[in-house]
């Protein structure tokens, strides 16, 4: 596969489209067989309280995956991704309902860097219950 969107039909705050994505206890549960990562604050809420957190705390790693497929699905191809980071600024609470929570990402073009190797940067922003929940969540995309 490779990237469908042209390094020269892009410019510098061209917006890739906001997309939401629920999460619910459901979901952490099979994330957690899927990583390994079984830490109670991700599914027992007791526990979760105990420790300071507010409810059951999505995992980071599910987010950042979230903000990655965003950014992928957008160029066309996973393998576009160049480089890829984010801070995990506040966790995005899942409470025990029908609805979960929603975590609503987006992205935009800051910098075009390389005309040769048709690489872009992206500014990520990810949030859930109207707070930011990636900080300085930044990939490079190489284009076709």
């Amino acid at each position: 596969m490779t990237a469908k969107i042209s390094y020269d039909a892009v410019e510098v705050g061209t917006e890739v489209p906001t997309r939401e994505f629920r999460v619910n206890r459901a979901d952490l549960v099979r994330y957690a067989g899927a990583s390994g990562d079984f830490n109670p604050i991700h599914w027992n809420e007791k526990f979760a309280k105990e420790v300071g957190l507010p409810d059951v705390i999505a995992h980071g790693a599910y987010t950042m995956a979230e903000a990655a497929r965003v950014v992928t699905e957008w160029a066309g191809d996973p393998g576009a991704l160049v480089e890829y980071g984010v801070r995990f600024t506040r966790p995005v609470v899942v409470p025990n309902d029908d609805k979960g929570a929603v975590i609503e990402i987006g992205a935009k073009v800051t910098a075009k860097l390389d005309d040769e190797a048709r690489t872009v940067r992206l500014d990520i922003t990810a949030t859930s219950a109207g707070q930011k929940v990636l900080g300085r969540a930044r990939a490079v995309v190489r284009l076709v």
